[in-house]
């Protein structure tokens, strides 16, 4: 039987002390674990139905590949991580089942009005609000779990979010798929309730459950904040003041006046400003490029039109001009988070490699279903049906597996044993893919992915394990909304595009898949190093802080 795990810390409240992390689940772990599951589950299928419905949005709106990758990426997710950074902050003080509760009554409305759009930048608006409800599911989410379950069972904990992840991954497709092919058969164009096309039926679908789920978040238990690692927090008296002004603090244009609030120092403003002055030129040349590319017409916004490769780097520059606000901000108004933050490498390696490889996930999913439509001429319910069951199955059943086994290995090699799970999972996937995408059949296909899905869900569990466990527990929140703020800028705001963009510009969606995969080669890099010091960064955690071991 493993011993308990001994670890000195300082109480917030009194003197130092030796602390014997729990081994029990705190009453209620389970029902809390369940809750959050199925909030991640809604998320991803509030946010992915949009992979299915692709070819019938495309073929209504008269857009192109590089457009549907602005919508599933870039305009989602630039509000998903702008808004991830507020809520991250309020999760850390505030009551986290009740944020969660009105959070997903926000996407779930939003979800509703897309089946009631009938232009792009309608449902371009539809999208930015499911981006900011869907903001505080994971701060929220794991900074409450991780106050009902002890350390030793995190690694499970995360499996689990993780299948919950993929069973909203694959139940968008499922459902997505059947209700709007279900409903386009039984309404010709012009007859359906209320002229409803099928894609919007399947929108209305989609947002329902949310609204009971919710429900049930807003009288979840709050448990007591970092009694599991035996760190308490004080309690915040204004979360909402702090969110608010972290928000302002980051939102470009806003945050030059939280900069004279605070009353930055020249050095400050002339970085932020050179900041500025680099973006403008880096998104103008990439914007250029796209265009070159793949030119596309401008898309309509009531009485403005905007190119669509300029839409697209102007959201990523906005968004790279708020990473660097936040941290900005950080170091002025919390000196010992900004300290934690920094001064772990492995956090930040961690953060890279999900960013990274969450540009190859976002790019696939975002095609998939179009690729396997246009490559073996399945209709959207076969496509649905056979390719959604089948990703929801390996992703429910591959992090059960990796994350209670980068637990034992964590256990047994603390130094590098999840590390090397994630090492595992994201150095080999890639080389699967060659063999999934160039398959024959759509029976090869379907063959060759349950290989491949079984080793791609084993990175998530093990990499937000060791992301979580470098930083105190009160800055948990904030840690899961600057990642999110990272992976969903660079991640899911430029893989969907490159992979369109790509699409568009040879008229290979296959080729335009199977090159994303070439973005591996740093992860590994990375994940080799993540592997040699993050235990090491781990144990200097209170040093960091400025508590004393």
């Amino acid at each position: 039987m493993v011993q308990p795990v001994k670890a000195d810390v300082r109480n917030a409240s009194g003197p130092d002390r030796t602390f014997e992390a729990p081994r029990q689940i705190a009453r209620g772990g389970w029902y809390a674990l369940a809750l959050i599951s199925l909030t991640n589950a809604l998320s991803l299928l509030d946010r992915q139905i949009l992979a299915i419905l692709a070819p019938a949005i495309k073929e209504d709106l008269k857009i192109g590949d590089a457009e549907m990758g602005l919508l599933f990426g870039t305009v989602f997710a630039l509000f998903y991580a702008l808004f991830s950074l507020p809520v991250g902050r309020l999760a850390d003080g505030w009551l986290r089942g009740r944020l969660l509760s009105l959070s997903i009554l926000l996407w779930s409305a939003a979800t509703a009005v897309a089946g009631l759009t009938s232009s792009f930048a309608m449902l371009a608006a539809s999208r930015l609000c499911v981006g900011i409800g869907e903001a505080a599911t994971q701060p929220a989410g794991t900074s409450l779990i991780y106050d009902y379950w002890p350390r030793h069972r995190r690694g499970f904990v995360m499996a689990v979010l993780a299948a919950a992840i993929a069973l909203g991954l694959g139940g968008s497709l499922v459902l997505g798929g059947v209700a709007a092919q279900t409903w386009a058969d039984a309404f010709p164009p012009g007859e359906a309730p209320f002229n409803l096309r099928g894609w919007q039926f399947a929108f209305l679908v989609a947002a329902t459950p949310g609204f009971i789920l919710a429900w049930f978040l807003w009288r979840l238990k709050e448990p007591e904040r970092g009694a599991m690692d035996g760190i308490s927090s004080p309690t915040d008296p204004h979360p909402f003041l702090s969110s608010l002004a972290l928000l302002g603090a980051v939102t470009p244009g806003l945050h030059l006046l939280a900069m004279k609030r605070r009353k930055a120092g020249p050095r400050s403003i002339a970085l932020n400003l050179a900041v500025i002055f680099a973006l403008v030129l880096g998104m103008a040349f990439l914007s250029r490029i796209g265009a070159a590319h793949s030119p596309r017409p401008p898309l309509g916004f009531g009485s403005f039109a905007v190119d669509p490769h300029v839409l697209q780097w102007l959201v990523i520059g906005i968004g790279l001009l708020t990473i660097v606000n936040l941290l900005q901000g950080i170091k002025a108004s919390d000196s010992q988070a900004f300290r934690v933050l920094a001064g772990s490498p492995t956090l930040i390696m961690a953060i890279a490699v999900g960013t990274l490889q969450s540009a190859i996930n976002y790019g696939l999913m975002a095609f998939n279903p179009s690729f396997l439509i246009r490559s073996y001429d399945l209709s959207l319910s076969e496509a649905a049906l056979q390719f959604g069951l089948l990703s929801a199955a390996t992703g429910i059943v591959g992090p059960l597996v990796w994350g209670p086994l980068s637990d034992r290995l964590h256990q047994r090699f603390p130094s590098s044993g999840r590390a090397m799970i994630a090492l595992i999972s994201m150095g080999a996937s890639p080389l699967l893919s060659l063999w999934v995408y160039t398959a024959d059949a759509p029976s090869d296909f379907y063959l060759r992915f349950v290989f491949y899905g079984l080793l791609l869900t084993g990175w998530m569990p093990p990499l937000y394990a060791i992301l979580y466990d470098q930083v105190l527990p009160r800055m948990r929140g904030l840690t899961a909304s600057l990642y999110l703020l990272v992976m969903t800028i660079l991640g899911m705001g430029v893989g969907p595009y490159v992979v369109g963009l790509v699409s568009d510009a040879t008229g290979d969606l296959r080729l335009a898949l199977l090159c994303i995969n070439f973005v591996a080669v740093p992860i590994v890099v990375l994940m080799v190093l993540i592997a040699r010091r993050s235990a090491r960064d781990e144990g200097n955690l209170l040093k960091r802080a400025g508590q004393p071991a």
